[in-house]
Formats: C-alpha cells, sequence, structure tokens
C-alpha cells in the first residue's frame, strides 16, 4: 500500500511537470515562430526569413498534444518529454537542411524552443533528460554544420554549453534540496524506529541491541548476496531494526522466563511476525519491507512461522534477515542459555544450509563471515563503552 502511494505521487508530479513543459512548450514555441517568421518580415525592419517546413512542423507538433493528453490519461507521462525533444530536434535538423542546403546565405538558424528546454530540463529532476536534451542539442548543430560545412555553428554549440552549465548548476541545486529533506526525513524515521527499538528493551533487557546487530549482520549479507547498494538497503535497515516489534505484546513472564516455554507459550511466541507486521503496515518507510518482519522466521524446509512458507516463497530479504536473527540469537546471552562461541554459531549456520536456511545465503554468509566478527566485537566493545560511561555517570 505504501509502495502504492510512492509511485502515485511520482505518476501525479511527473503529470504536472509534464503538463507545465507543454504549456511553456508550445506557448513560447508558437509565440517567437509566428512573430519571427510572419510579423517582422512584414515590417521596415524585417528580415525576410524564409519559413521553411514550419507549416510541416506545426501540424506534427500540434498532433503530439493528443498523444500526451492520451499518455497521461493512461498514467504513463515519463516518454512524453522525450518524445517531444526527439521530434522537434528531428524535425528541426530536417527544416535546416532544408533552407540553406545549397544556398550563399549564412546559416543563423535556430530557435528559442531550444534554449527554453535547455534551461527547463531541471524541472524534472532528471539528470538522464538533462543530459539527453544537452547533448542532443549540441548533436543538432554539430550534424548540420557537417552537412552544411558551416564552421558558424561552433557559435549556437558554444551557447548551447553555456546554457547547459547553467542548468547543470539549477539541477543540482535540485537535488541538493531534495536530499536534504530525504536525509531529514531518514534522521527522523530512524530516531523514531530507535526509539521504538529502546521501549522494547527495556521490557525484555535480555534483547539489548539485539536489534541494531541484526541490522548490521543483515545489511553486510544482503549486499553481498543481492548486489545492493547501501542507499538502496536504507528501508529495509529499519525493517530490520523493527523486525522483533511485535514481541512488545507479549507478557513479560514469557519473555524473560527462564525454564522451557509450554506449547500454549510458544504459540504466543509465534504470533509476534504477525502483530508487528499489522502494527508497521502503514508507516511509510518501513511498510515497502514489511515481509522482513512477518517472515524472518520462515524456514527454507517449510517448517519454520507464521505462514510455513518453503524455498524462495520466503522473500529474499527475509531470508537474509532469518540468518541475521538467528545468528544473533544463538550468540546473545538469553534469560534461558549463555551465548555460544562465535565458531559454534558459524558451524550450526552451516549445518542449517539447505533446511533451515537458503543454501545460496548460506554460501553468502561463509563469504561475509570475518565481517560479521568483526561487527561483532565491535558493537561488544560498544557496549561495555556505553555501561562505563552509565556507572560513572552514576
Amino acid at each position: 500500500m505504501q509502495q502504492r502511494a510512492k509511485i502515485e505521487t511520482l505518476l501525479h508530479e511527473e503529470t504536472r511537470t509534464t503538463i507545465w513543459f507543454l504549456w511553456i512548450f508550445y506557448t513560447i514555441y508558437l509565440v517567437y515562430d509566428i512573430t519571427y517568421y510572419y510579423i517582422l518580415p512584414e515590417t521596415p525592419w524585417g528580415s525576410g526569413t524564409r519559413p521553411g517546413l514550419n507549416l510541416f512542423i506545426y501540424i506534427i507538433m500540434l498532433g503530439l498534444l493528443p498523444i500526451s493528453i492520451s499518455l497521461m490519461k493512461r498514467q504513463y507521462p515519463w516518454p512524453i518529454k522525450y518524445i517531444y525533444f526527439i521530434i522537434f530536434l528531428s524535425l528541426n535538423i530536417l527544416n535546416d537542411l532544408w533552407m540553406y542546403w545549397g544556398m550563399e546565405t549564412t546559416y543563423s538558424s535556430g530557435n528559442v524552443i531550444e534554449i527554453v528546454i535547455v534551461l527547463f530540463s531541471p524541472i524534472f529532476v532528471n539528470k538522464r533528460f538533462f543530459c539527453f536534451v544537452s547533448l542532443g542539442t549540441i548533436f543538432k548543430y554539430a550534424i548540420v554544420g557537417i552537412a552544411l560545412l558551416e564552421p558558424l555553428v561552433a557559435f549556437p554549440i558554444v551557447i548551447v554549453v553555456v546554457l547547459s552549465l547553467v542548468a547543470y548548476i539549477l539541477l543540482n541545486r535540485f537535488y541538493g534540496y531534495v536530499d536534504a529533506i530525504k536525509n531529514s526525513y531518514d534522521k527522523q524515521l530512524e530516531g523514531i524506529v530507535k526509539g521504538i527499538i529502546a521501549a522494547l528493551e527495556l521490557k525484555d533487557p535480555y534483547t539489548r541491541g539485539h536489534s541494531d546487530r541484526v541490522a548490521g549482520y543483515a545489511m553486510i549479507l544482503a549486499k553481498e548476496a543481492g548486489n545492493y547498494k547501501e542507499f538502496e538497503l536504507n528501508t529495509f535497515y529499519y525493517a530490520c531494526l523493527l523486525h522483533d516489534i511485535g514481541k512488545i505484546h507479549i507478557p513479560d513472564a514469557i519473555l524473560i522466563k527462564p525454564d522451557r516455554l509450554t506449547d500454549e507459550e510458544m504459540d504466543i511466541i509465534k504470533s509476534h511476525p504477525v502483530v508487528g507486521a499489522e502494527a508497521v503496515k502503514e508507516v511509510e518507510g518501513i511498510a515497502e519491507h514489511i515481509d522482513v518482519i512477518s517472515h524472518h522466521h520462515e524456514r527454507w524446509d517449510g517448517k519454520g512461522y507464521p505462514s510455513q512458507l518453503k524455498g524462495k516463497e520466503t522473500p529474499f530479504l527475509a531470508r537474509v534477515t532469518a540468518i541475521a536473527d538467528s545468528f544473533d540469537a544463538m550468540t546473545s546471552t538469553r534469560s534461558y542459555r549463555a551465548a555460544l562461541p562465535l565458531d559454534e554459531a558459524f558451524k550450526r549456520i552451516i549445518d542449517g544450509k539447505g533446511t533451515q536456511f537458503d543454501p545460496e545465503l548460506v554460501d553468502a554468509f561463509t563469504k561475509v563471515y570475518p565481517e560479521w566478527v568483526n561487527f561483532y566485537y565491535k558493537q561488544h566493545h560498544q557496549a561495555i563503552d556505553n555501561q562505563e560511561k552509565i556507572l560513572q555517570g552514576g
């Protein structure tokens, strides 16, 4: 649901920007052409410039308008800006060649709309479109210059380069604002998530640091096994932090019980993935990886819970989290047992290959295990330092 809402927001912004683009394009393009080719030539200071293929171009460009409206109604506005630029560029190349081929007059073509498209390309906040427009416009003048053997095209090329630099500065400022807002949102979300985790750790002191460690292990493994970049895993990281959030509803007597749990108590424990997923299903930034919360206790052989998913039926990042969660659970002290040595936990993960855990992920786990060991000791030393600071403060 949250992913759909995000797509709808992007769709709305792209559609609104495209509408602005079309208004600017047609208004400036038609006003300029009518003035330059049909009004000025009739004045005493007119240049007598030939319209060339302009009537033909008008028909085609106006014919694109119903196509654009249709694409927007079908909620597919993204290619419109490319369609307009490619067709307009191609027609202007033909127009310039038509007007100046074999003529003795000096080449002095160009259209103000080309300047407008280059300068306004940053409004889409799309580096690919910006590069396409800038390089495409330079390409147009280069082709015309080569075909007409006209060195004067170097002048409009220089102008386009300068305008592109201005547009690039504007584009980077837009990206800077977007990144600043995103970073602010990420920090706020992280603060909220860690506040919730702190509340859970107060309820169950044996899980203190567990969420941070699982998220850290899972990030390392996901980047190794899934070829992700770190920024692509931000929301996954927050979901990992909240993977055990459903334990908040479990009675303290069960969470910290030092003895073996009864079947009824175990059923209550097994409900925490579903409860946790339900609690955060509407939280933007978490809901797109809600499977991490609801399915991190599934097993490769289908004997896990809550849905008994088998093999790749369990989402990839949930399978990653399952290994990270199991490893940290084994290497952490619990109310009912002491922490296992790292080597023993490593062996048990390997032994679970193809039964409890995804075989390919276990292979990836063996590659990143040294990183996990370093991360474990780093977290361990940090926890000791924090305890010493608390004692000194007391």
